[in-house]
């Protein structure tokens, strides 16, 4: 089989990461009779910096062009420590989930036995830890309008939601428990929010329609209370857009590292795959990244063009590497391996 696979490398160690996917991706395809046609394209403070805009035009017919998106990290220290500037490369990230339709960030967080001491959480909390966060990423806060007094001494953002934004979502949220272990929780703050209120009522009418999956609901506090505390309770996790950026940057320190978590973001013309960590521009072109959350992200990617077994392989290699401490400096016990080298093991692995 043939994909059209979108390449956005992005800033910092972004290009390095991915690189290393793309091996992984590479040998999949030899491995497996595919071929993959991988079509890099510009996007957040190199975009900038080559064409003006963080999320030009092209970069998005090339999207909507692909079978999937392989994504890998957008910030630069001198547009986050310049408060006065107008074009950010954040404001691209935000641009393309708009534009592809990016309706929902799916994170698992799994944990890896040879890695558990690296948690700050005890060994008994977090082992056998498996759920995944499901975001709704294109309504809520960080859409709605937003704006000053003409004083300056005034500010607000509005939180919107529709029923067909929340039904969306949910609908999502219940194929994932139930392929996994029958359990939703919704998170809201019903208490306190008209919009919460409405993600409650949406979801208590869904749930007679999944009978065969348990549904429960948790106010946001109280969420982010019980992750930290019981984490091995949870299967699915559904949420608006402000709660799952908090809650999954949470879930994402329990298993001890940023740089093994992947992501997924489902759209209505194409799905976009990505770790769920930054640009780390402190580390790039070092050769020390952590490439692992984004060929675990290539795994989800495979899986999203009905690979499985191809995204297995992918995974067992990864565990693999882990277990023989074939890593980068981040979790090294030892000897710490290059980012490349990382990336060229997994590939003759597999």
């Amino acid at each position: 089989m043939k994909y059209k696979i979108a390449v956005l490398a992005g800033d910092g160690i972004g290009p390095e990461i991915v690189d290393q996917a793309i091996k992984v991706l590479k040998a999949v395809a030899q491995k497996f009779d595919h071929e993959f046609d991988f079509k890099p394209a510009l996007t957040g403070a190199s975009a900038i910096d080559e064409v003006g805009e963080p999320y030009p035009q092209t970069t998005h017919d090339t999207c909507m062009e692909s079978d999937a998106v392989l994504f890998g990290a957008i910030g630069d220290p001198k547009y986050d420590n310049d408060p006065a500037a107008k074009v950010r490369p954040e404001q691209g990230l935000l641009k393309m989930r708009k534009d592809l339709g990016l309706y929902a960030n799916i994170r698992p967080v799994t944990t890896f036995d040879s890695l558990l001491h690296k948690s700050p959480l005890r060994k008994d909390i977090v082992e056998g830890a498996d759920f995944v966060v499901v975001r709704e990423l294109t309504g809520g806060i960080y859409f709605g309008e937003k704006g000053r007094s003409e004083d300056l001494t005034k500010a607000f953002d509005h939180c919107v939601y529709s029923t067909e934004e929340v039904e969306r979502i949910l609908k999502l949220a219940y194929s994932y428990a139930g392929k996994r272990n029958k359990r939703l929780t919704v998170v809201d703050k019903a208490n306190v929010l008209c919009t919460s209120r409405l993600w409650r009522e949406v979801a208590q009418k869904m749930e007679k329609e999944y009978a065969d999956i348990e549904t429960d609901y948790m106010f946001v506090d109280n969420a982010a209370m019980q992750l930290i505390q019981w984490p091995k309770k949870f299967d699915v996790m559904v949420t608006e857009n402000m709660f799952g950026d908090i809650l999954s940057d949470e879930a994402s320190v329990i298993t001890g590292s940023l740089g093994l978590l992947p992501s997924a973001s489902v759209g209505i013309h194409t799905s976009v795959f990505e770790p769920i960590h930054g640009s780390y521009p402190q580390a790039a072109g070092k050769d020390i990244a952590n490439p692992v959350a984004t060929i675990l992200s290539a795994a989800m990617l495979l899986e999203s063009l009905d690979l499985p077994e191809e995204a297995k392989a992918v995974r067992n290699a990864v565990n693999r590497s882990l277990e023989e401490n074939i890593v980068t400096e981040d979790i090294a016990e030892e000897k710490a391996c290059k980012t490349s080298e990382v990336g060229d093991w997994l590939a003759e692995n597999i």
